[in-house]
């Protein structure tokens, strides 16, 4: 099979804990280059994963020849000055969500992408599930009927140490959890929000700690969603929940976002309820894969441009309601 020589730059937990390990199962990857900000954390990188080439600076990655796609997950704030690298020398691009710190960045990234003939993908990995296939499936052949509301969660811990605290590189609950709560309604309602509500609890460092929005879209469905980092100090508590609400039943889920493995919802209608079980592989995998077709065989990228503008757009504007 054709392989795609993949470079990640960056030694981030979640390219270490989660897009690695999927990058080893996508069968079109190849682990080609590792680049952190020493050459001593690379190459511990390169020891634990197999990649072929370690390098001490992103730009030396970036000058790699041989460098197909990048895989970029470093804080929210070097997304936009790393894409734009990364895109100028000719490489594609899978960068970790969200994709910009605000609508006007991501625009300034897909141009640049279309200028240098490239690709650019946000890494939403939970969307490539066979899990949100099977809910959108069941939702287009009408066993809920017309959708009128939906709510969705998505509660974690606290920190001690984390970019996620910080303003200046882009922290807080709405950009690290709100825009898998936008994504995941924005993937159900095929209409703009015309109405969008929200207030926070912010830390002493300025970035909001928890968040919730109301949302009314054109076609008039309604949406709420709540996030926040308070569960914990540095412990793996999280709370997650979908609930969508149609004109003939309703779907519950309280499904991980990422979750691989076994999982389930349940479709409640006025005759019955029915547990979808659904087998999910390792949703990073997934990813990295469709990316791979997309550059190896041209297939349109599952995370559209269209789609990650909508969603920046609509962060936006949660954002300016807040205050943030």
């Amino acid at each position: 099979m054709q392989k795609v020589k993949w470079g990640v730059l960056g030694t981030a937990n979640i390219a270490r804990g989660c897009t690695i390990p999927g990058m080893q199962q996508a069968e079109n990857c190849e682990l080609w280059a590792i680049a952190g900000r020493s050459l001593a954390k690379a190459e511990s990188f390169q020891k634990e994963f197999g990649f072929a080439k370690a390098y001490g600076s992103y730009d030396e990655l970036l000058a790699d020849p041989d460098v197909q796609a990048v895989y970029i997950p470093l804080p929210n704030d070097l997304h936009l000055p790393w894409v734009r690298a990364s895109l100028q020398a000719g490489k594609h691009v899978l960068c970790e969500k969200p994709l910009a710190m605000n609508a006007a960045e991501a625009e300034e990234m897909y141009r640049t992408a279309k200028e240098n003939g490239v690709i650019l993908m946000e890494a939403y990995a939970y969307l490539h599930s066979p899990y949100v296939t099977a809910l959108k499936k069941d939702i287009a052949d009408g066993l809920i009927g017309e959708i009128d509301y939906i709510e969705s969660a998505f509660i974690t811990q606290g920190y001690h140490e984390d970019f996620r605290l910080h303003k200046e590189q882009g922290g807080g609950a709405m950009y690290d959890l709100g825009c898998y709560c936008t994504t995941m309604i924005l993937s159900l309602v095929d209409s703009e929000p015309e109405f969008v509500k929200a207030n926070a609890e912010f830390s002493d460092l300025g970035v909001d700690l928890m968040t919730a929005a109301l949302l009314r879209f054109e076609n008039g469905v309604r949406a709420s969603f709540n996030v926040g980092m308070m569960l914990g100090k540095n412990t793996n508590s999280r709370f997650d929940r979908l609930y969508i609400h149609g004109t003939k039943g309703s779907i519950r889920s309280d499904v991980e976002y990422n979750q691989q493995g076994e999982v389930s919802y349940r479709i409640y209608t006025a005759d019955a309820m029915i547990e979808r079980r659904i087998t999910v592989p390792q949703n990073y995998a997934m990813e990295v894969g469709q990316l791979g077709r997309c550059i190896l065989q041209g297939e349109q990228p599952h995370i559209t441009p269209e789609f990650s503008l909508r969603n920046a757009k609509l962060i936006d504007r949660v954002l300016a309601e807040i205050g943030y």
